[in-house]
């Protein structure tokens, strides 16, 4: 039996804070459109902020100090998501029906990964934990919607694609934190350095290929703002907790 401890709230907080996001951005699109495509690029830009940020100023030095092959596992990481991305855009390219389900699919896998990162991020530390957290949660928004969204393509009615992106994007989160928990916790150091490098270029590759490349094609005003926000909070985070 594994141990519960002050990591494991949380980890449990975040999970379930962030399906609590997820849930609002698909309860936005369902019942306030206009609203929720208005704002969704902010939401990414300040996610895409953060966890572009987190990686390169805290997660990948704390991962490399453990073990110095964590930047070829955080390569994997990026590489694992590309050529994810690779698979899924080459399958949705079928019938919109097929759109919809593999598009989902995806989504759901990336929702999964994104539980774990909590487990591993809180295992190494508060801080890194509390910053990955945040840029994940905020995304978990944009997220929701993207979910409806492609759910709606797939020539889902309005009701049914609510329903299912609950179950696809919101459940999934923390789904994988719980059930890596205790995997994580069994880790010794150097494999937890391997496995946080591989994370960092997950959300390197969150960030970079998924968010900002988004936010650009539905570009508004002051957006970059919302980037700079989410940089300058992680720049506050860390700085805070180094002084």
């Amino acid at each position: 039996m594994v141990a519960v401890s002050a990591e494991f709230y949380w980890i449990a907080g975040f999970a379930i804070v962030a399906a609590l996001v997820n849930s609002a951005g698909i309860i936005a699109i369902f019942r306030y459109r206009e609203w929720a495509e208005r704002y969704l690029t902010y939401f990414m830009c300040f996610a895409a902020g953060v966890l572009l940020s987190t990686p390169l100023l805290l997660a990948l030095p704390n991962a490399i100090a453990n073990n110095p092959n964590a930047g070829f596992s955080a390569l994997a990481g990026f590489l694992f998501m590309f050529f994810s991305n690779k698979l899924i855009t080459y399958r949705t390219k079928q019938e919109s029906l097929a759109f919809g389900v593999t598009a989902a699919e995806g989504i759901g896998i990336h929702s999964l990964v994104d539980g774990v990162v909590y487990t591993v991020t809180f295992s190494v530390s508060l801080l890194t934990g509390i910053l990955a957290g945040t840029g994940l949660v905020v995304h978990e928004f944009a997220e929701g919607v993207i979910t409806y969204l492609v759910l709606l393509k797939g020539n889902v009615t309005e009701r049914t694609a609510a329903v299912y992106a609950f179950f696809i994007a919101t459940l999934t989160t923390p789904i994988g934190a719980f059930v890596a928990y205790p995997l994580v916790t069994r880790l010794g150091q150097r494999h937890l350095g391997l496995l946080l490098g591989f994370v960092s270029g997950v959300l390197l590759y969150v960030s970079a290929s998924h968010l900002l490349p988004e936010a650009s094609a539905h570009e508004q005003k002051h957006s970059t703002l919302s980037l700079l926000a989410g940089v300058g909070l992680s720049l506050f985070i860390v700085f805070s907790r180094t002084m």
